[in-house]
């Protein structure tokens, strides 16, 4: 079978007080995103939000349906967003073709049918990395390349956290149901990201590290803002970061990582912002 999905259930921030090392990395850490021949999902019951990588190596691979959706399609009752951070590949709407290069995105609205993924290489194939959510009307589906992409500067050489936001699939760019992604690129040196750190009751979100040097590693900073906790993780791993938690990493290096968000609020800038001299 090339889909292979699990189901991850939402926590009490009192609960996770309790957690070790291999609880928070069983919750939280995505740890398998991308395998050749494979599309991986993990389905988490923190608004229904949807991660998950499809690498088509030897073969297309075709996202269809899973259980926990109780739908005949995919995305009956979804949208699903794409960034590939791999090589050239294309993915197949309804049997139109839509090619993908390094870093560009892909928007599928409610309703699509077919849903297949392909590389232009099996030698060197695409990695598409997946976001989807609950929708509730359907909309066009659309290719965006950074070119289209509302870019924001942040942070200095000084505190480490020179970093380039290039929003994807947001209001300012494209219209969607609640999905909103994005991706983050730290600059040569700078190895903080969403720092100062912030939380928004209103959504949550998942990270996606990528573009980690070989031997190196970021360590994922999550829960409430007095009582913080850490997941070391590697190249092409994702995390779930739940609505109650921050969300922030450090890396041993400058690194790439992409967010998808979910919840009741679009506004990118609806977050309560904590200083750094509050965190325990």
């Amino acid at each position: 079978m090339s889909i292979i999905f699990e189901e991850r259930f939402a926590s009490h921030p009192s609960d996770v007080k309790n957690y070790d090392t291999t609880q928070l990395r069983t919750h939280y850490l995505i740890e398998k995103v991308m395998e050749a021949d494979h599309i991986h999902l993990v389905y988490s019951h923190f608004d229904r939000f949807i991660s998950g990588g499809a690498v088509p190596a030897s073969k297309p691979l075709e996202l269809t349906s899973i259980d926990p959706l109780k739908s005949v399609h995919f995305c009956d009752r979804r949208e699903l967003g794409i960034i590939n951070v791999g090589a050239i590949g294309s993915v197949m709407v309804d049997g139109a073709e839509y090619p993908l290069g390094y870093k560009e995105a892909l928007y599928i609205g409610k309703g699509a049918k077919q849903i297949i993924f392909k590389s232009a290489s099996s030698s060197e194939p695409a990695h598409f990395y997946l976001n989807s959510t609950p929708a509730h009307r359907e909309l066009p589906t659309r290719h965006i390349s950074l070119k289209d992409a509302n870019v924001l500067q942040m942070g200095s050489p000084k505190t480490s956290n020179e970093r380039q936001i290039n929003q994807l699939l947001v209001s300012k760019v494209i219209e969607t149901c609640q999905l909103q992604m994005g991706m983050t690129e730290l600059r040569s040196g700078s190895v903080w990201n969403t720092m100062p750190v912030h939380t928004h009751s209103r959504r949550m979100e998942v990270y996606f590290y990528f573009g980690i040097p070989e031997g190196q590693a970021v360590c994922h900073f999550m829960g409430q803002p007095q009582e913080t906790r850490h997941i070391w993780m590697q190249n092409e791993q994702a995390v779930i970061s739940p609505d109650w938690s921050i969300h922030s990493a450090a890396g041993t290096s400058n690194y790439i990582f992409i967010w998808g968000m979910a919840g009741e609020n679009m506004d990118y800038s609806d977050i309560d912002s904590i200083k750094i001299t509050d965190l325990k």
